[in-house]
């Protein structure tokens, strides 16, 4: 018995870990594979049963994979982004979540023939979208303005409030009477705004408190923060049902956007056990489903899908949009970049358990609905949203900027000259001084590693289309090239020569592999040194 939870234990490790790489390799989204990889795994081969395998633990596990990667969602959002799309962002969460929600309850309930209470609820677990799918898109398509922020925020912010919605659907599922249902409802949105709030910006407070003092060593910050987001949530979640989500996603807000101590240490960690935990949740839920439900789906789960692609996205970003600043180009965008993820398989599998334990009528219809959406708006999305951003204008289809991965002196000047020819200029360094003269010469410029994904949020890469590695480390300047081949093409990304090149007096290919670094800058006997002297 131990050794087959070993093994199961392992394979989903493994086969998640499997299906991320596939998907970067072939630059596609990965949850795609990993749901292949768990469906293959688990009906269809019956390798894996999650549910025999976990038991008791399946749910609190899920829910808490879910409020970390919420929280570190909430780490990746700067208040700054909201002064010009605030408004958007609050009209698509709440006006735009009612719309959705409305649509596509009503499409579960006269298209798919659900009966009433869970045409609603699939309605409320479908409003989310998927931050951890909309962000690989986005760093693909590169949209230019202010749509690229506006689905981040959208993203992360929807899901506690979907979550939250969802719940209070379930609640009002299981009580029955209207009139209680309602008051229960209204008591349920005021203390999980109450507690959720209270709670995730007090714990935040702390660990602020702790980590400015340095009462926290080095290599200890990272995961004291880890138990601290569980705890928030834990004690949120003890206090009100499902409230735990807003508070671990306020408290990543709050550290995200205080000023008195650094969380990108703790950002880039997150980053890390995301991808872990995202690949070992999307294998566990696909690997529940069940076949014969699925089998039993027809041509009106696609017809489903189509209207809230369709219809129900594009009608809640036009009414939400009407009176903002978004043109026509960027609403119409915007309505085709809604993909569901992880937060909708996760809520959905957890509502289908308890619903059939209390003997709720097609409650088993609820998560491979929701999967289906899921694969079928991330299949759509992931193909057909970057030739729609080129058609429509809202992406950089030939950006001829640059951005330097170091800052000297002699980077500076060059960075000037091409500014005043009127090219987008963005340079980042990790020495601080370097940063400030840049940010004298009134050019863009970012303290960070150029080695950080982290650098993908945080710096502003609109009209930047090549990469300069320019630093006196050949070592980082080759690592900075591997990291921007995410979002540059190979051919326009560049490092200088590395110093001592010229004294071994060996060919390109033989001192570095051409796959390992970025094409050469200028001729063979200029490096960092001979460019300093001059």
């Amino acid at each position: 018995m131990s050794e087959h939870v070993l093994v199961s234990l392992s394979s989903i490790v493994i086969l998640g870990i499997s299906a991320q790489w596939l998907a970067w390799k072939l630059r596609f989204p990965s949850i795609l594979f990993l749901l292949i990889f768990g469906f293959v795994a688990g009906p269809v081969t019956g390798f894996l049963h999650p549910d025999e395998l976990m038991g008791d633990l399946l749910l609190p596990f899920v829910s808490i994979c879910v409020a970390l990667i919420l929280f570190e969602g909430g780490l990746t959002l700067s208040l700054k982004e909201l002064r010009e799309i605030g408004g958007v962002v609050f009209a698509l969460i709440s006006v735009g979540m009612a719309v959705t929600w409305g649509i596509s309850s009503a499409a579960a309930h006269f298209v798919l023939g659900l009966n009433l209470p869970i045409s609603v609820l699939l309605g409320a677990i479908l409003v989310v979208t998927g931050p951890t799918v909309i962000g690989p898109l986005l760093r693909h398509i590169r949209p230019v303005g202010k749509v690229a922020d506006v689905l981040k925020w959208e993203g992360i912010t929807i899901d506690p409030i979907g979550a939250l919605l969802a719940v209070l659907v379930f609640e009002a599922i299981l009580v029955g009477e209207i009139q209680e249902a309602g008051t229960m409802v209204g008591l349920a949105i005021g203390k999980t705004i109450l507690f959720g709030g209270l709670i995730g910006a007090f714990f935040a407070w702390i660990l602020v408190f702790l980590l400015r003092r340095f009462w926290i060593p080095d290599f200890l910050q990272e995961v004291v923060t880890l138990s601290m987001v569980i705890g928030a949530f834990l004690l949120s979640d003890l206090l009100q049902s499902e409230s735990g989500l807003f508070a671990v996603t306020l408290m990543g807000v709050v550290m995200a956007n205080q000023k008195y101590t650094t969380v990108r240490h703790i950002l880039e960690f997150k980053e890390n056990l995301s991808v872990l935990i995202i690949s070992v949740l999307f294998i566990v839920l696909s690997a529940r489903l069940d076949l014969e439900v699925l089998t039993s789906l027809t041509l009106s789960s696609l017809l489903f899908l189509f209207i809230l692609v369709l219809i129900a996205r594009p009608a809640s970003v036009f009414l939400s949009s009407f009176a903002s600043s978004l043109d026509t180009k960027e609403k119409l965008f915007l309505s085709w970049m809604a993909p569901r993820g992880i937060v909708a398989a996760a809520v959905s599998s957890i509502f289908a358990l308890r619903l059939r334990d209390v003997g709720v009528d097609q409650s088993e219809v609820l998560v491979p609905m929701t999967f289906i959406v899921i694969v079928g708006t991330v299949t759509i999305y992931g193909l057909t949203a970057p030739a729609l951003a080129r058609r429509l204008g809202v992406s950089q289809s030939n950006p001829q900027g640059i951005l330097f991965i170091g800052a000297h002196s002699w980077v500076l000047e060059i960075a000037q000259v091409i500014k005043n020819k009127g090219f987008n200029v963005v340079v980042m360094d990790t020495n601080r001084t370097e940063v400030s003269r840049a940010k004298m010469r009134d050019l863009a410029a970012y303290y960070g590693s150029g080695l950080s994904e982290e650098v993908f949020d945080r710096v502003n890469l609109d009209g930047i289309g090549k990469m300069l590695a320019v630093t006196s480390n050949d070592e980082a300047n080759s690592l900075a090239v591997l990291n921007f081949n995410e979002i540059f093409d190979r051919g326009d990304l560049f490092q200088l020569r590395p110093s001592d090149h010229g004294k071994k007096k060996k060919k390109d290919e033989e001192f570095s592999p051409a796959h390992l670094r970025g094409r050469y800058l200028f001729g063979e006997a200029i490096d960092y040194d001979y460019l300093s002297k001059r």
